[in-house]
């Protein structure tokens, strides 16, 4: 069974930094790019950013230069390091195998905020 754990949010305020950690389980993690995605509320899912399994990245325009995507494949975990983090980053982030099928985790809340 295919599955996503995603930790590391929590309340931040302007210009601070998180990293979070997503393990997956149930694939073999090396074979597939892995994705970053977020929802705010009243929001559509949104792709916040991707990595193959060699490590190439591309990132929403949003969070260029800000956030940087990465993965362990001995772990099956994928990180995603969050700078300078404005307001409009507060979302649920999910992470998940890109263009696949696969259920989403529950996520893990970020709020930026003074």
């Amino acid at each position: 069974q295919v599955q996503f754990v995603e930790s590391g949010g929590g309340l931040v305020q302007p210009g601070g930094s998180l990293r979070l950690s997503c393990v997956a389980s149930g694939f073999t993690f090396s074979n597939y790019y892995m994705s970053w995605y977020r929802q705010a509320p009243g929001k559509e899912r949104d792709l916040v950013a991707s990595t193959s399994a060699g490590g190439f990245t591309v990132y929403a325009d949003s969070v260029k230069g800000r956030f940087t995507v990465s993965r362990d494949n001995a772990r099956s975990t994928v990180y995603l390091q969050m700078n300078d983090l404005k307001p409009e980053d507060t979302a649920v982030y999910y992470c998940k195998r890109t263009n696949r099928p696969d259920s989403w985790g529950l996520g893990t809340q970020v709020t930026v905020s003074s």
